[in-house]
């Protein structure tokens, strides 16, 4: 019979195996030759990593979605720009596996001054999903400070929220609101998923409303001096802060799978202060 849940034996087969240095690959390999699906076996490690705060080395890091994920084609419409009601945004890099798509003059330099100005004196320490119950709560793997804007809270909100929608070619309506986050030095985000993966107990409070995340925007508000990139490890790629970039990574399909390629975090910040804005894609609309 298939194992459908992470029992007690395999979560200290797990344990036992990534402080001996497998491979990811490994790992999901041997779990699938007991029955466990590709998916579920990336997200039972996943899983402890987490509950455990395991730090998974480069070399672990091997196994790639193409065995578990369909890929069907960008989000994103072709070209080097794309033109929205107020302004044209450049394209300035694409990568077809996963969807990650990099834009440039998203913002201007007054649109980033002025969404930081308005957060500086609102943020808080920054909460993360408990995998189990749902909840919002402060987590050590997460350093950083944030407030949020409801969508389209205001005129000039709103007209973000429009631009953002069409250059990602989705529903205004199947977003949430934008989130500001700030990290000061040290700050970081180790690596995650933005998706709610559907193994975990906590993921239906979430896609109750407005379904699965299906894809991310992360917009740069700063120059920051020196660390602060967003990294997809599985990738080795990294996208360094630019003050009005914008890098998108998309992660659902019409099957319904997530991409767990686009596993990424935020690095830390060695010099200065970063000042992102991020925005997350809905199946649905939500509410």
């Amino acid at each position: 019979m298939a194992v459908q849940s992470l029992t007690p034996d395999w979560r200290e087969w797990i344990e036992v195996n990534l402080n001996r240095n497998c491979t990811i690959r490994s790992m999901v390999e041997a779990m699938t030759d007991r029955e466990i699906d590709p998916i579920s076996a990336a997200a039972f490690i996943t899983t402890v990593c987490r509950e455990k705060q395991h730090a998974v080395s480069d070399d672990q890091l091997e196994l790639k979605s193409s065995q578990s994920y369909q890929y069907e084609g960008s989000r994103i419409s072709p070209g080097n720009r794309i033109k929205t009601h107020d302004r044209v945004v450049d394209v300035r890099m694409r990568l077809e596996r996963p969807d990650i798509v990099l834009f440039g003059n998203v913002l201007s330099k007054e649109e980033c001054d002025e969404l930081v100005r308005r957060s500086r004196e609102k943020v808080d320490r920054s909460t993360a999903i408990d995998p189990d119950t749902g909840a919002s709560k402060v987590m050590p793997d997460r350093t950083s400070y944030g407030t949020f804007f409801k969508l389209e809270e205001d005129e000039f909100i709103g007209r973000i929220d429009r631009r953002l929608a069409e250059v990602v070619n989705w529903p205004l309506n199947h977003a949430e609101g934008m989130q500001i986050l700030n990290y000061r030095v040290g700050g970081e985000y180790k690596p995650h998923f933005d998706f709610f993966p559907p193994e975990q107990a906590g993921s239906p409070v979430h896609t109750a409303q407005g379904g699965q995340r299906i894809g991310s925007i992360v917009l740069y508000l700063n120059e920051v001096e020196e660390g602060g990139a967003t990294i997809f490890p599985q990738l080795s790629l990294s996208v360094v802060p630019c003050k009005g970039d914008a890098v998108f990574f998309g992660y659902f399909n019409s099957r319904g799978e997530v991409d767990r390629a686009t596993l990424h975090g935020g690095a830390p910040v060695v010099s200065g202060e970063k000042w992102i804005a991020t925005k997350w894609l809905r199946q649905h609309q939500r509410g």
